[in-house]
């Protein structure tokens, strides 16, 4: 008999019914819910941009009001704009459109609205999911993640350099800001020529494009406006994106192993959360907060995550977090391989003078 949700931990079930969940036995509960319905998929983008293009609308005419009326309008917009990253993200998956030309193009167009070139952010987060919570393969995704002995053995420098990283405020306010602003307009790590550097110079010559044409028809002070807007969403989006996929790995008994004992399910199941968010902010999120079931099989399209985590007890032992427990979880910062946990600098420190 399946245990009832969340009263054992994924080890625990895992020692009862003795592996009998292997790959093979997770394949077949998650496919039945992998592969995209293709009209769906169109109403739900034709939805979301509907809703993004009359957001811009109601924002451009909030200027003649006021500024601070359109930095609080901004707000619910920039969760819009969050749901066409994350459609953008599963079109990435290949979850999105049966055909997956189709579903790049879709991409690649979503990339001048969400500020991220399409085919740079297939590669690297494809590598996250490959990798996550393998202490031996930490990616350009991935906020770097030290072990307890990783840390000691730093000097100085380099652990005021992490603990910078680490910083709340600067990781989530700042860097997150810094990625999609800065970063994402630069071919960093990319050889020139391959696809992921010309999709950065594609996007980046899509923004240039769209912002020369608003100069054009409608002048300069339309263009201050439009930047300023813009600007705005990204301060709320930006750290909120940041926010939502950093913490749904950082909880304090998370997954980390080494190479050797590194396993993709138990690292989809036991290293990503369950972030149970309002209804609002999960239809806003396209349902990410479900991220155990995502990282158990990308193939699932966002629309499908819920009825897949429903319908399936197997499931139901992932780590159920709240908003509340998110945002302790920016505090964690170091794994201790002895315990296998997740502490922070404080806990180190009380641990170090014991």
């Amino acid at each position: 008999m399946l245990p009832e949700p969340g009263a054992v931990r994924f080890g625990t079930l895992d020692r009862i019914l003795g592996h009998a969940l292997s790959q093979k036995r997770w394949k077949a509960i998650l496919a039945p819910y992998e592969g995209a319905d293709n009209r769906r998929s169109l109403l739900q983008l034709a939805v979301t941009l509907s809703l993004y293009g009359a957001a811009w609308a109601v924002l451009l005419r909030s200027v003649e009001v006021g500024y601070w009326l359109t930095a609080i309008l901004a707000l619910p917009a920039a969760g819009v704009m969050m749901r066409l990253f994350i459609i953008q993200h599963d079109c990435s998956h290949g979850s999105y459109f049966t055909s997956q030309r189709a579903a790049n193009a879709v991409g690649s167009v979503l990339a001048a609205l969400v500020l991220t070139p399409y085919e740079y952010m297939r590669s690297v987060h494809a590598a996250h999911h490959a990798h996550s919570g393998n202490l031996d393969r930490s990616t350009v995704a991935d906020i770097e993640t030290l072990t307890v002995a990783e840390y000691r053995a730093r000097g100085r420098r380099g652990r005021l350099q992490y603990r910078l990283v680490r910083n709340p405020f600067l990781l989530i306010g700042v860097l997150t800001t810094l990625q999609f602003l800065v970063l994402h307009r630069l071919p960093r790590g990319m050889r020139s020529g391959t696809r992921e550097w010309r999709s950065v110079w594609r996007t980046n010559a899509a923004i240039a494009v769209v912002l020369a044409g608003v100069w054009l028809v409608f002048g300069l002070q339309r263009l201050e406006q439009v930047l300023i807007i813009q600007g705005m969403l990204l301060l709320y989006a930006g750290p909120f994106g940041g926010w939502i996929t950093h913490t749904q790995h950082q909880f304090e008994d998370a997954y980390w192993r080494r190479s050797g004992e590194w396993n993709y399910f138990e690292a989809g199941l036991r290293g990503a959360s369950w972030l149970a968010l309002p209804k609002p902010l999960q239809w806003l999120t396209a349902n990410i907060g479900l991220h155990h079931v995502h990282h158990l099989s990308t193939r699932i399209p966002n629309y499908r995550l819920q009825r897949c985590h429903d319908e399936n007890p197997e499931l139901w032992s992932a780590h159920r977090i709240t908003l509340r427990d998110a945002f302790k979880g920016l505090k964690l910062a170091l794994w201790d391989e002895r315990r296998g946990k997740l502490i922070s600098f404080g806990e180190y420190r009380r641990l170090a003078h014991r």
